[in-house]
């Protein structure tokens, strides 16, 4: 969410960057909202006059009431002093019921602005704009067929996508034995990883209110996404990030605190819209799943460096288990609204023989800390706000889907990197139970 003063003074760099986002239907806002802007701030100066006549008129009407018992002449007076004091308090409530509706349009209005994005961004419509940037690892395309992920996980028994089907609908599963365990224990290893880089661990809520979600992510993506708790003001987080900013909800963060570097544990709930191809089948695409996540509150100067820091460690997870992978850099069409720059983690996929997203990082500027009014204070005793990240450590069972790719053996067993083999009892290799 933008500054409603930088709005007012450069609707031209506003308007450029909603048509660098393609959002060509928003233009008319930023004309509307500065008029609606204009017209708050005169009630506001109104209203302002009007509280300082009150207490001027106010002190007038006590002196004329005390002369009046010895003038009656002064009564008429008085009492003419004190229609003109209702009639002013009758006018400043109806300045104060228009300043509230005011407000409350200027605050829907601005939530569909889009953030000013950096302008290092490509410039583009849609996804297919995205720019490859740099690829890590030599992405291999083995000499036997690769089959689905569902069908290498059925081979260990598993994965029961039926059972799931019939206790939950479509977009559920129920994850089995080797396979369960190789599961929990990428999370583990992704906790482990990011706590070794320094960042707190934290299990966060995993739902939040109405606000949170408000303040954290845009409408379209709000609606897109998230599930409501039928009769209570809470969400199921569609991502811990969510309920982690909203951690920092209306505080004050001291500048030496900073910065706040968190890895958060969640499972994730996503409506998941719209038809999915036969490659978004199995657990592809899911409403249930588990997440590791890191996020990052910091100095508005620092934010660029931490989004460079946040990116490579994704690279650094993914190839330390054998996963080839690539950054994208996302285009200004791709960017979500309150987004300043993001790019995608992709990994390599031998089946398709074509890279997939499996992590997303993303520097939000000061867009949440405005929602959320996140606050840091500095050693000057000034108050600023925060910039805020995220970045996907590890989302399985969809970097399930990289891993057991990438891994897998001509004979159907899969391979167990070093790094992993602490979490899965020390196996170096997964035997298929059938063929």
């Amino acid at each position: 969410m933008l500054d409603m003063r930088f709005l007012r003074e450069n609707p031209e760099i506003v308007k450029e960057n909603i048509k660098k986002k393609f959002q060509d239907f928003k233009l008319p806002l930023v004309d509307e909202v500065i008029a609606l802007d204009a017209e708050n701030r005169a009630a506001i100066t109104e209203a302002s006059e009007l509280r300082a006549q009150r207490n001027t008129l106010s002190k007038q009407v006590g002196m004329l009431m005390g002369q009046a018992k010895k003038d009656p002449s002064k009564l008429e007076e008085a009492e003419a002093v004190k229609a003109q004091v209702k009639a002013n308090a009758d006018r400043l409530a109806q300045l104060e019921e228009t300043e509230a509706d005011l407000e409350q349009k200027i605050h829907k209005i601005m939530l569909q602005i889009p953030q000013i994005i950096d302008p290092s961004v490509p410039i583009g419509e849609s996804d297919a704009f995205n720019v490859e940037v740099e690829r890590f690892g030599e992405p291999v395309v083995p000499d036997f067929e690769v089959p689905y992920h569902t069908q290498i996980m059925e081979s260990f028994n598993g994965i029961d996508l039926d059972a799931a089907g019939r206790v939950s609908g479509n977009g559920f599963y129920y994850l089995l034995g080797d396979i369960a365990r190789l599961h929990e224990g990428v999370l583990a290893y992704g906790r482990d990883f990011m706590i070794d880089k320094g960042f707190t661990y934290c299990i966060p809520p995993f739902m939040i209110h109405g606000n949170v979600v408000e303040g954290v992510m845009s409408q379209t993506d709000m609606d897109a996404m998230m599930y409501k708790i039928e009769g209570e003001d809470l969400y199921l987080i569609g991502t811990s990030e969510h309920s982690m900013i909203g951690k920092f909800i209306d505080q004050i963060i001291p500048e030496s605190s900073l910065p706040q570097t968190l890895t958060s544990y969640s499972p994730c709930f996503r409506k998941e819209k719209g038809a999915h191809g036969i490659e978004e089948r199995g657990v592809y695409r899911i409403h249930q799943f588990e997440k590791q996540e890191m996020i990052v509150v910091c100095k508005p100067e620092e934010s660029m460096e931490w989004y460079e820091k946040m990116w490579r460690y994704s690279v650094e997870l993914f190839r330390s288990l054998n996963i080839p992978v690539r950054q994208l850099e996302c285009c200004s069409g791709d960017l979500a609204d309150l987004k300043v720059k993001s790019c995608d983690i992709e990994a390599w996929s031998p089946r398709q023989q074509k890279y997939f997203e499996v992590c997303s990082c993303s520097n939000l500027g000061d867009a949440q800390s405005r929602r959320l009014k996140i606050r840091v204070k500095g050693d000057d005793g000034k108050t600023y706000l925060a910039h805020t990240l995220n970045n996907t450590c590890v989302a399985p069972p969809r970097m399930l889907i990289a891993f057991l790719e990438n891994n897998l053996c001509a004979d159907g067993s899969v391979k167990i990197p070093e790094a992993l083999r602490p979490y899965m009892g020390g196996k170096e290799v997964l035997i298929p139970v059938q063929k």
